[in-house]
C-alpha cells in the first residue's frame, strides 16, 4: 500500500472505554479521552447490557484527522456500542485521515460493536484500522459498513483513496485478516472489484455454530428475493463464510437502509439464538 500521508494540523481524537460487570449490570467504570470524541451516559434498556452512543461532535473527518477508539470489556461484562449517525470522510487536499479501532473482549465478555456507516466523499483520503482481540470464551458481534461516494445524489467515488485492515485474534492467534484498497471507482475497477456496487459491508459473529450458521443462511435466503424483505428492491449480493468458528457475512449493495436492515436483523436473531430473547434496538437508529 502507498505510504500514508497524515498531517499534524488535523484533529487528534482518542477515547478509551472500560466496561466491567457490577452487580446485575455492566458499568462504564473508566473513560479516558483526548479531543473531540466522547460518549453519553450509558443507557440500560435491557437488564445487564450497557448501551453506549459514541459521539464525534465535529460531524465529519477531514484530511489529517486521527481518530483512535479503544474498547475494553472485562469478564462477564456486556456492552453494546453504536453511533448516532454516519461518519463522513470529507474531501482532502492530500493529507490522509485515519480511524483506528481496538476492541478487546476478555473471557465471558460480550461486545456488540454496531456503528452506523462510513461515507467517503470523492477525493477523500482515509485509512481504517480495526483490531479485535477476543478470548475463546467471549462473544462478539461487530460490523463495518462503507459507502463510497453518495449514490443517492449520483455522486461517484471517482477520485480518492481509502485503505483498510481488519484483524480478528482469538487468544492471541490471528484468525482473520481483511484488507481494503479503493483508490477510485472507474468503470473497469468498479466492475472487477465491487461489481458496480458503491457500498460494501462485513458483519462478524463469534462464536459460530452450525445451527446458527444454518439459521442465518436460511434467513437471508428466505428474504433475498422478496421486495418487502431484508433487502427491499436494491438487488444486493450477500453471503456467509465460516472461518474456524467465526461467521463472516459480506454484503455489496446500493443503499444504506437495506444493508442496515439486513445486518440489524441478523444481529437480532444471533442475539436471540445466544441469549433466548431479541435485543432492544437502539433508539438512535430510528432518528
Amino acid at each position: 500500500m502507498p505510504e500514508i500521508n497524515t498531517s499534524p494540523s488535523g484533529w487528534l481524537a482518542d477515547i478509551s472505554l472500560f466496561y466491567e460487570k457490577r452487580g446485575s449490570n455492566t458499568k462504564l467504570v473508566r473513560r479516558e479521552q483526548v479531543g473531540p470524541l466522547m460518549v453519553q451516559r450509558p443507557f440500560y434498556p435491557e437488564i445487564g447490557v450497557s448501551h453506549t452512543y459514541l459521539l464525534h461532535p465535529p460531524g465529519g473527518v477531514v484530511g489529517g484527522d486521527q481518530l483512535n477508539i479503544n474498547i475494553h470489556v472485562a469478564p462477564e461484562a456486556h456492552s453494546l456500542i453504536t453511533t448516532p449517525g454516519a461518519t463522513k470522510f470529507y474531501r482532502s487536499s492530500g493529507a490522509t485521515s485515519s480511524q483506528t479501532q481496538r476492541l478487546n473482549v476478555e473471557e465471558k465478555g460480550f461486545l456488540e460493536w454496531l456503528p452506523q456507516e462510513n461515507i467517503f466523499f470523492p477525493d477523500s483520503q482515509a485509512h481504517l484500522n480495526t483490531q479485535v482481540a477476543l478470548h475463546k470464551n467471549s462473544h462478539f458481534i461487530g460490523w463495518e459498513m462503507n459507502c463510497f461516494g453518495r449514490p443517492v445524489l449520483n455522486e461517484i467515488f471517482e477520485k480518492g483513496m481509502v485503505t483498510g485492515r481488519t484483524n480478528i485474534h482469538i487468544d492471541g492467534k490471528l484468525l482473520l485478516s481483511e484488507s481494503m484498497y479503493i483508490d477510485a471507482i472507474n468503470e473497469i475497477k468498479h466492475a472487477a472489484g465491487m461489481r458496480d456496487y458503491p457500498m460494501l459491508g462485513n458483519l462478524y459473529i463469534y462464536p459460530a455454530s452450525e445451527t446458527l450458521e444454518d439459521k442465518l443462511r436460511t434467513l437471508i435466503n428466505e428474504h433475498f428475493h422478496e421486495q418487502t424483505g431484508l433487502f427491499g428492491n436494491s438487488d444486493p449480493i450477500c453471503g456467509i463464510t465460516e472461518i474456524d468458528g467465526l461467521l463472516v457475512i459480506r454484503y455489496l449493495g446500493h443503499q444504506t437502509e437495506p444493508m442496515m436492515a439486513c445486518f440489524s436483523t441478523l444481529w437480532q436473531h444471533t442475539r436471540q439464538h445466544w441469549l433466548g430473547s431479541l435485543p432492544e434496538v437502539p433508539r438512535i437508529w430510528a432518528t
